[in-house]
């Protein structure tokens, strides 16, 4: 008996409803295997997979597959929106205000939401965003030397 196969980028793709086309197919890949990449650095790594793309497509991508749940979205306070392929999980960002360098940051609760509001004002809250700001090594360095 053989293990089952994982699915592929095109089955994920499916699996959500969306049309499967080479260019989501390489802008699902380059956000994977990026770092909390911004629009620009996607479109030019779905470029170097497909050739041309425009930003505009990029864009219309990112929203689907975003929606879909495949991709998430952060946009950090005076940042432009940064996608990442890590979801389905609770986990927060930590954000150097020196260079920009953004890290993943587990939840110390495990559990979403990881804040209790003092009042939830009727909302069934299942989420909470946390963004943790600060120095990053290479930068804290740089400024104490």
């Amino acid at each position: 008996m053989t293990a089952a196969q994982p699915p592929t980028v095109a089955d994920e793709l499916r699996g959500a409803g969306l049309r499967v086309t080479a260019a989501r197919v390489a802008l699902l890949d380059t956000v994977r295997h990026g770092d909390h990449l911004g629009v620009e650095a996607i479109a030019s790594g779905v470029r170097e997979r497909v050739g041309h793309i425009s930003v505009q497509a990029v864009y219309e991508a990112l929203h689907a597959l975003t929606a879909a749940g495949l991709i998430r979205r952060i946009e950090p306070a005076g940042s432009p929106a940064r996608f990442e392929g890590r979801v389905g999980d609770n986990h927060h960002h930590v954000i150097c205000r020196s260079c920009g360098a953004v890290a993943d940051v587990d939840c110390a609760v495990g559990d979403a939401p990881c804040l209790t509001a003092s009042d939830d004002r009727g909302f069934a809250i299942d989420e909470a965003e946390v963004i943790y700001w600060g120095l990053c090594p290479e930068c804290s360095t740089t400024s104490s030397s």
